[in-house]
């Protein structure tokens, strides 16, 4: 039963939890409130659509995640609408325009290098979104979906720097010191959570599969070692 209450990602610890559920709350207001100003009290246009939830998950909880970067969450939800949009008015048939919508933003999503989950559920609100959505056409693609990612990637981006965390994420180092050769260096579930509590990072993977990860890293640095290590003895035998 404890296990079930566990975090299931990887540095996850309740400063974390609180501090991404206080992060969603922030991005959330501010980013309808700003569009809502802009759009000034517009009765036409949404204010905030469904999709950017999703979106305030990744980018507050899990900041180091591919999936919650800048560029994912602005151009996955973009490129995503631009294709609901284009199978609504290519399929007559709301099922068939909605199954090709998000097969169709999956795709574009890989290939620019955007994925983003969220942006399956804005190319559905795209088809499915009612007489409204439909009738913004391709404006829908920019407001509200471009303009809700920007606000909320900016609140994201000031607030993670206000928290402490490192959004956009890039790979830091902490300054390991050097290990002698003679230690052993084989990887415990205790060092993985020590490491990981130094990180001060929460990350989209268990920590089971990152030990998983991490030996079959070093079983694979092994063999290579021991490949180097023939070579090496076979030059020398060849040599004399």
């Amino acid at each position: 039963m404890r296990r079930i209450f566990e975090p299931i990602l990887a540095g996850a610890t309740f400063r974390d939890r609180m501090l991404a559920c206080a992060g969603g709350l922030t991005g959330i207001a501010l980013t309808s409130f700003i569009t809502s100003w802009i759009l000034n009290d517009s009765a036409i246009l949404p204010f905030i659509v469904a999709p950017m939830g999703a979106s305030a998950v990744l980018v507050f909880a899990v900041p180091a995640s591919p999936l919650a970067q800048p560029w994912p969450v602005i151009g996955g939800n973009a490129i995503s609408a631009f294709a609901g949009v284009f199978c609504a008015h290519l399929f007559g048939s709301p099922h068939v325009a909605a199954g090709f919508a998000v097969g169709l933003a999956i795709l574009a999503m890989s290939l620019t290098r955007s994925l983003h989950p969220p942006g399956g559920a804005a190319a559905l609100t795209a088809v499915i979104g009612g007489e409204t959505i439909e009738a913004l056409g391709y404006s829908f693609v920019f407001l509200p979906i471009v303009f809700n990612a920007v606000c909320l990637v900016i609140v994201g981006v000031l607030y993670h720097r206000i928290s402490g965390h490192n959004y956009p994420h890039q790979a830091r180092s902490i300054g390991a010191q050097a290990i002698p050769q003679h230690e052993p260096t084989a990887p415990h579930s205790d060092d993985i959570e020590a490491a990981l509590r130094d990180l001060g990072e929460t990350f989209d993977i268990g920590e089971d599969d990152l030990e998983l990860i991490v030996r079959q890293v070093e079983f694979h640095a092994a063999r290579r070692r021991r490949k180097t290590i023939h070579r090496s003895f076979r030059s020398s035998r060849k040599a004399r």
